[in-house]
């Protein structure tokens, strides 16, 4: 369990490092997205590692059911995730579609996985996105709306969303956790 939580500071510090050390980050340059994108890899490294290796304390259990939803909820997600730098017209219609896509990632983690690992790794990056949002929030006016969309964006969205998340179910078969049952 430490290398996770070691993992998710990490990954928490990196991020928050421009709101919070906006001096010396600044003086980094663009060396500093260097630095962030370094700390932010070596953090999800370990947070998987950590992971992998702690000992599933089970907290509750929902049922079978979820399975169903976190695959419909994921799918969402990773919608979501692209949308923020998508040409749909569906972007301007939330401030922070990534972050939002992460608490719903974790959401929907937490439904079908509740050992204490899982709620320590998907509680802690759902209110890092919360935490992120409100620092953001506070610091920044919200940005003008996006208004360039077009149908070929939804379409392109859709394409890639149902790609991405072809691959994340292959990995997550491949590498243990089948999404889709046994």
């Amino acid at each position: 369990m430490f290398y996770l939580i070691l993992g998710l500071l990490l990954w928490v510090g990196a991020h928050f490092f421009k709101r919070f050390a906006p001096g010396p980050r600044a003086r980094l340059g663009d060396a500093g997205k260097g630095l962030v994108a370094v700390l932010s890899l070596a953090g999800i490294v370990l947070m998987v590692i950590g992971y992998r290796a702690a000992d599933p304390v089970f907290l509750w259990d929902l049922g079978s059911w979820t399975r169903h939803l976190n695959n419909l909820l994921m799918l969402v997600a990773v919608a979501l995730f692209g949308l923020g730098n998508s040409k749909s017209r569906l972007r301007g219609s939330l401030r922070h579609p990534m972050l939002t896509g992460v608490i719903l990632w974790a959401g929907a983690h937490l439904m079908v996985n509740g050992d204490l690992p899982s709620l320590v790794l998907f509680g802690g990056m759902a209110l890092w996105a919360i935490g992120e949002m409100v620092v953001i929030n506070r610091a920044e006016p919200a940005p003008a709306r996006f208004a360039g969309g077009t149908v070929q964006g939804d379409v392109r969205l859709a394409v890639i969303t149902l790609a991405v998340y072809a691959v994340i179910s292959g990995l997550h078969i491949w590498l243990g956790p089948n999404p889709f049952g046994a």
